[in-house]
């Protein structure tokens, strides 16, 4: 069985530990290993500023860096949570919020205070997910999830990270963060988007055997 080596761009160990659940879904039957490692890997390398203005740009220079860097195939992802009442924000800020990168609960703090006055019929929202895998040789691939829900009115459940405690998605009567990792993979924008690509990459992977 041919073995590759790829770099997902994060240190978020919980990003790391879900993109491997789904990836070790997608990929039985194709006759491939892919060994997904994290940034944790790398520590000299710094990370990388994202100045896109949109997910997919984000992705790209997220996953074209680390390639860069590393010398290794890279994966990486940027998503986050657009809010209609605020005219769909978060977005590519969702991460920072509150001030702070990857503070979670001062993020959750600051949306739920922003929509403490919108009713509950205008509480739409989604979340969406750019996935983007950049080869040694530059080339590149995308494919982009969502996830379609509303904003609760405070948090529930102790699974997931980021905005899940306060997101139900469309047709549900629990937060993301109530689901099991499974039943959260087969819907989330970040499954949607790994599942879309995965197949991709094998196939260009194949393709240099």
């Amino acid at each position: 069985m041919t073995s590759h080596r790829l770099v997902l761009a994060t240190r978020n160990p919980g990003k790391i530990v879900e993109f491997r659940r789904i990836l070790s879904e997608v990929s039985p039957g194709l006759n491939m290993e892919i060994e997904l490692v994290g940034l944790d890997q790398f520590p000299v390398l710094e990370d990388v500023e994202e100045t896109g203005s949109t997910f997919l740009e984000n992705a790209l220079l997220k996953a074209r860096a680390v390639s860069e860097a590393t010398g290794l195939a890279a994966l990486a992802d940027d998503s986050g949570i657009c809010i209609d009442a605020l005219g769909g924000a978060p977005g590519i800020f969702s991460a920072r919020w509150a001030g702070e990168h990857g503070n979670d609960g001062a993020n959750v703090e600051k949306v739920l205070s922003q929509m403490a006055q919108i009713p509950d019929a205008q509480r739409g929202a989604h979340f969406t997910c750019v996935t983007a895998f950049v080869a040694q040789d530059g080339s590149h691939l995308s494919e982009e999830g969502r996830m379609i829900g509303s904003i609760l009115r405070a948090p529930i459940g102790s699974n997931g990270f980021g905005y899940d405690p306060i997101f139900r998605p469309l047709g549900s009567e629990l937060s993301t963060a109530q689901f099991e990792a499974a039943a959260k993979d087969a819907i989330s924008h970040r499954g949607q988007s790994l599942r879309a690509i995965a197949p991709r990459i094998t196939a260009f992977l194949g393709a240099l055997r």
